[in-house]
């Protein structure tokens, strides 16, 4: 016979080297403010574990107030060991939602705000980590004695309490003073050599030391190795790495091993590579092939083109009321209902170009392909400002990214006053002095405006919703020129809290797609649900025109993976009649979510992935990097036409999914043309070479194969070769020989 010996230890602690670790607590549901001195006696609390929420042990459903309490005696022998007898920290992994914590009856920190702040609760975030630190010599802290953490927690709603696998007190090693920044700074590329800057910070008093290594790989073939002496003053300090090999797809490391403890912090990238041709002199017309408005409402198309300036447009054609701007590239106007075929033509010194694009004009045809542009959120957060949207909308045109396409500039949350005009109107916060004039600003640039509200009384970042004043919004909406809206559900689903019917969840668009008629104005129609109740099977039925099928992406593998590679049943509704699937937007460049931006943290190999799975997906294509820092490589991604024209091809037939094998997926999209585009998926970790045989996938007959990325042809046939980075992908488009 086997026992089990299972020991259930309440606020107690684990000395583990120079850490010690709480694993439980006691704990009381509601509030008094003397449960944070530490002679209270708390011998009658509950016993509760911190490595989960509470709802989980015996307090299903409580929200609101409770403070937990946790004795530890705090050794000097932990301090004699210390190399560093400077600081301590208080660690807890997550808390769930605001907190204020109190070491021995004096506050210490908190995260997020409580009910009687006077700005109105606001919760810390759910997997926020909490760090707070204390000096050694505070005399807050009791040496040999017992000492008492206490902290109060309120819970707004659903799971609530301290969760997480460790939470400890420790005295800060070296290594911890330093932060080591590989992201701040993107990888220059001179002579087909790389060079790159690496940040750091050293927030302890006096020199740190120590050894950066750099090795670049490609695969488990070691490419390079270098040891370098690095002395880091207090403050920041800047180390250029110089002379990394631009080999395609090969992965470079960063480790820092400091010299007295030899802890180290480290990072790794794979070194940027460029796919796309660079572009040719010569005129190329990138405009999509049809383009839908509605009819008696302004008019705007900005003719794309690349090629050197000056450039003379000339268009024939146009329906009656329509006039063009030649020297801006512009189609401005209003014209009535109608299918119109219009030629366009763009001449340079080195040739000229021509396409047909057929202007559809009807009350249904407010768009037609997905829409390709930039939103805020995914940099600038809630710091969004109108100085912030002009200089991005900008820096677009200045890139050359208008030329190919790129067009919408959309405004996201943290525009709006907080309250209405005393006839009930919307108005812009401080940071938006006058939405028409920004309006009118991108119109003149070519460029659509676009904006964000919520259905319910505030948004997701706590600003004024539209509940019940969706009339009043549409139409000021259509006073500042607006042509592109996004709705996000947010704190409409707290007039439902037992859930939301599919009914209940299509009313506020149907209310707001109502009001939009009486805008004025052409706007596109962007449902942000999450991809609820299936959005894809009735978008169109409110009057979508796109509709998020996804919560929020982040800048990892394993967000795109699980969002990206889920779309083929709502991909499978898209059509220029219908409207198109959102699996949210781009996360590519400098993103951030507020002030402090990043380079995004997909591989330049995802980064591929990323943008060929969206165009198999007709997905509309939004940036949400910060425009004034696009670097080569992210521009040279965005700027590729033949890719672009997979998201824009006419058709809009959603791609088919093919499972190869573990590491391999195939994705199959139908064409206008009648040919087909194929992107060939290594879901795997490492990189896979493989012999592909199109009949896999139904492809039975010989075919011409191009390579979309590297805009070339390949072999002709049936079997393709493939040799595939890491997470990374082939994009062609094959033709019946």
């Amino acid at each position: 016979m086997k026992y089990l010996l299972i020991i259930f230890c309440f606020s107690c602690q684990f000395v583990l080297a120079q850490k010690i670790q709480f694993a439980n607590a006691v704990f009381k549901t509601g509030d008094n403010a003397a449960w944070a001195n530490e002679q209270f006696e708390d011998k009658d609390w509950a016993p509760i574990q911190l490595q989960t929420y509470w709802e989980k042990q015996g307090y299903d459903k409580y929200d609101g107030f409770a403070w937990y309490r946790i004795h530890f005696n705090l050794p000097s022998s932990l301090k004699e060991k210390a190399i560093l007898k400077t600081q301590i920290e208080i660690y807890f992994p997550g808390i769930d939602d605001a907190d204020i914590t109190y070491l021995n009856g004096n506050e210490i920190g908190k995260t997020g705000r409580m009910p009687e702040d006077p700005n109105g609760y606001k919760s810390g975030g759910r997997i926020k980590e909490r760090h707070y630190l204390i000096s050694a010599d505070n005399p807050v802290l009791h040496w040999d004695k017992d000492n008492v953490i206490a902290i109060r927690v309120y819970d707004g709603g659903g799971t609530g309490g301290v969760f997480g696998d460790q939470h400890y007190i420790r005295f800060l090693d070296p290594i911890d003073y330093i932060t080591m920044d590989t992201y701040s700074s993107i990888f220059e590329i001179h002579n087909k050599k790389v060079s790159k800057d690496i940040y750091f910070q050293n927030k302890y008093s006096g020199i740190l030391k120590g050894i950066l290594t750099t090795t670049v790989k490609w695969g488990d073939s070691l490419i390079s190795k270098n040891n370098q002496s690095v002395q880091l003053l207090s403050g920041k300090s800047q180390i250029t790495i110089k002379n990394l090999p631009l080999v395609e797809s090969a992965t470079v490391s960063f480790v820092f091993t400091e010299e007295l403890e030899k802890k180290s912090q480290s990072a790794v990238h794979e070194i940027p590579y460029i796919l796309t041709p660079i572009e040719k002199d010569i005129p190329r017309i990138h405009s999509s092939a049809i383009f839908g408005s509605k009819p008696g409402v302004p008019f705007l198309l900005a003719i794309a083109a690349t090629g050197i300036r000056p450039m003379q447009f000339q268009v024939t054609g146009l329906p009656k009321g329509l006039s063009f701007d030649s020297k801006a590239g512009l189609i401005k106007g209003n014209t009535g209902v109608g299918t119109y075929s219009i030629k366009v033509s763009a001449k340079n010194k080195i040739g000229k170009d021509e396409k047909t694009i057929e202007l559809q004009i009807g009350d249904d045809k407010v768009m037609l392909t997905p829409p390709m542009g930039w939103n805020s959120w995914n940099c600038w957060g809630l710091s969004v400002s109108d100085q912030k949207v002009r200089s991005s909308a900008d820096a677009m045109i200045r890139s050359g990214l208008t030329n190919h396409g790129w067009n919408y500039i959309n405004i996201d949350d943290g525009w709006e006053a907080s309250g209405r005009l005393n006839n009930g109107n919307i108005t812009p916060n401080e940071k938006f002095p006058d939405m028409k004039a920004l309006g009118d600003y991108l119109h003149a640039q070519g460029q659509k405006f676009g904006i964000y509200s919520s259905p319910g009384s505030t948004t997701c970042g706590g600003f004024l919703g539209s509940y019940q004043k969706e009339s009043e919004d549409a139409i000021t909406y259509g006073l500042w020129g607006v042509d592109y809206l996004k709705y996000d559900l947010c704190s409409y689903r707290k007039l439902y809290p037992n859930g939301l019917t599919l009914d209940q969840l299509q009313e506020p668009y149907l209310v707001m797609y109502h009001a939009l008629k009486s805008s004025g104005r052409n706007i596109v129609y962007s449902l942000c649900e999450y991809g609820m109740q299936d959005v894809w099977k009735w978008g169109k039925s409110v009057g979508g025109n796109v509709w998020r099928t996804t919560g929020d992406i982040t800048d990892n593998w394993n967000s795109l993976k699980n969002i990206g590679f889920s779309q083929e049943v709502p991909a499978s509704f898209n059509s220029p009649d219908y409207g198109f699937g959102d699996p949210d937007m781009l996360i590519v460049g400098f993103v951030g979510w507020g002030d402090n931006l990043h380079l995004t943290k997909l591989t330049p190999s995802e980064q591929y992935t990323h943008m060929s799975l969206w165009c198999l997906l007709n997905a509309p294509l939004m940036l949400g990097c910060d425009l004034t820092r696009i670097d080569p490589f992210t521009y040279n991604l965005l700027s590729n036409d033949e890719v672009l024209a997979i998201d824009q091809d006419i058709l809009a037939k959603g791609p088919k999914k093919y499972e190869i094998s573990d590491n391999l997926q195939i994705w199959v999209k139908e064409l206008a043309d009648g040919s087909k585009a194929l992107g060939i998926f290594n879901m795997s970790n490492a990189r896979v070479s493989k012999m592909v045989e199109l009949k896999e996938v139904g492809l039975l007959d010989k075919y011409k194969i191009r390579d979309l990325w590297r805009q070339k042809y390949l072999i002709s046939g049936n079997t393709i070769k493939v040799d595939i980075p890491a997470h990374g992908v082939t994009l062609l488009k094959i033709v019946s020989s």
